[in-house]
């Protein structure tokens, strides 16, 4: 859940991550470093942060699911089967 409640943070960073907020900014056409900053937070929120599964992980899975599998009786037809 993302609030919409503006703060101010005073934030060191080095003159490569600097670099890239300036990219970022001329890239995406933001007015400021501080959009910049909210776009690369929000991305990153989206790709690692999610705490739903996405619908094309569950339809992936429910795929393999349906799959036929393999049987075997120890690890070592397992294995005997992977190496072939």
């Amino acid at each position: 859940m993302f609030y919409n409640k503006m703060v101010q943070s005073i934030i060191d960073v080095g003159t490569r991550e600097d670099k890239i907020i300036n990219i970022v900014k001329a890239q995406q056409g933001l007015k400021n470093k501080s959009d910049a900053v909210s776009l690369v937070l929000n991305v990153y929120a989206d790709a690692f942060l999610e705490t739903q599964l996405r619908p094309e992980f569950i339809e992936r899975m429910n795929k393999i699911d349906n799959e036929k599998g393999v049987k075997f009786r120890d690890i070592g037809e397992l294995k005997d089967i992977i190496s072939n």
